[in-house]
């Protein structure tokens, strides 16, 4: 299936590959770039892109494009799928999948692509089961290896190979026996000049940190499961189940884990948490120009608004920025005219304004149009969706049915505890 794999940076240096058959040039890499120099954003690549005898199949993730390359017809999500998988599993074992981690750490990245492909084809892609096979780095062990001569790579077969649950490994104990769940929800929204809502959707996970001794087998039922749409499930959840009565059932992995993405449509009411006041005006004659926005929260989500960062991609004729920030520090770069202002934690005594002048190009026509400002934010505890979890039940060897469960419980955010 996969031929090859390159990482590429942003300035276009292919700092490693791997191949799996046989050896493909690098030149292949030439009608990425092509489709690279014609896309306006490096996230506008097409992730599918021709050629004579290849198929370059790529992903963007912190900086470094993942490009495959195909040699026969494969559906590309599933290709693009495990290209996910290796950027994730980098993530997991050097704590960020950065150009530099990689490069600190490539003998261990061989390795991990050697296990996660085999002749083409995807093998071991479980975080638990590749941890058995070969060991995370440390410090410790770095020294050991370097002196003694040795890898990282285990000695023995993982013991979830061997049974037919690949994704959790045998005769796990724990002396305390947890369970915890985070609700992560993202909001895709596009708001007017005047507040209303032009568009809004949700996009959310549900990661779990398993450490329950044995082999449990777990069902999680919600209270509004019917909000959910467009679900993607870990291997181990029983998708049949879910189609029949809208419940999770599943055998968790042990340890860190995402047990469902889904997706929550602007049909539902998507509640905005904060709004934006702003005045930007260019001036038809002279060369400055005004700036002022405010932003607040709305005093219905009764949560405190943290990390906040507005972004106003400004237009060309703009210089500089000369503005005063009455909370957190802006940032602005005449190359990229990008001005960011981190606002941080929200005060709602004294809401967060940025103003001032900013200096434009003498003798450029003005801008028709006011640019857009991007807003991020953090919202702790609260599932912006309304999704509440109904009850989680555990039966297995050790639970028949689990007793002594309790259930700490918030927006957001639940744990269960023995």
């Amino acid at each position: 299936m996969i031929h090859s794999l390159f990482l590429i940076n942003t300035t276009g240096d292919i700092f490693l590959e791997k191949h799996w058959k046989s050896v493909v040039s690098r030149s292949v890499c030439d009608y990425f770039f092509e489709a690279q120099g014609k896309a306006s954003e490096l996230e506008n690549v097409p992730p599918v892109i021709p050629s004579p005898h290849h198929y370059l199949i790529n992903i963007f993730r912190e900086n470094i494009f993942f490009v495959s390359v195909i040699q026969s017809e494969v559906p590309p999500l599933f290709v693009i799928e495990f290209l996910h998988r290796v950027a994730e599993m980098f993530q997991d074992y050097f704590g960020e999948c950065s150009e530099a981690a990689i490069k600190d750490n490539v003998v261990i990245v061989y390795e991990l692509l050697e296990e996660m492909l085999d002749n083409g084809f995807p093998l071991a892609t479980e975080s638990n089961i590749l941890k058995e096979l070969i060991r995370p780095p440390t410090i410790l062990r770095s020294v050991v290896n370097t002196i003694t001569g040795s890898s990282n790579v285990g000695e023995t077969l993982p013991t979830g190979q061997l049974s037919c649950i690949p994704w959790r490994r045998a005769g796990v104990k724990y002396t305390n026996n947890e369970a915890y769940f985070d609700v992560v929800e993202e909001i895709d929204a596009i708001l007017d000049k005047s507040g209303t809502t032009v568009f809004a959707e949700i996009q959310g996970v549900i990661d779990a940190c398993i450490k329950l001794t044995g082999m449990p087998d777990l069902t999680l039922s919600f209270m509004n499961p019917r909000l959910l749409d467009d679900v993607s499930f870990h291997p181990s959840v029983r998708f049949k189940r879910w189609e029949a009565e809208r419940v999770l059932s599943f055998i968790p992995p042990d340890g860190n884990f995402r047990l469902m993405s889904y997706h929550v449509s602007a049909q539902n009411m998507v509640a905005i948490p904060v709004y934006v006041k702003h005045n930007i005006n260019f001036r038809e004659s002279g060369s400055c120009g005004r700036f002022d926005v405010t932003v607040g929260p709305k005093q219905t989500m009764g949560k405190m608004v943290e990390g906040v960062v507005v972004t106003v991609h400004m237009p060309k004729v703009v210089l500089n920025a000369n503005l005063i920030a009455t909370q957190g520090n802006y940032t602005y770069d005449p190359v990229t005219k990008i001005l960011t202002w981190d606002i941080g934690k929200i005060n709602p005594q004294k809401l967060p304004n940025l103003k001032g002048m900013i200096s434009l190009q003498s003798g450029a026509p003005r801008p028709e149009e006011n640019p857009t400002l991007n807003i991020q934010l953090k919202i702790q505890q609260l599932a912006i969706s309304g999704l509440k979890v109904n009850r989680l039940d555990m039966f297995g060897e050790k639970y028949k049915p689990f007793k002594g469960v309790k259930y700490i419980t918030k927006a957001g955010k639940f744990q269960v505890r023995t």
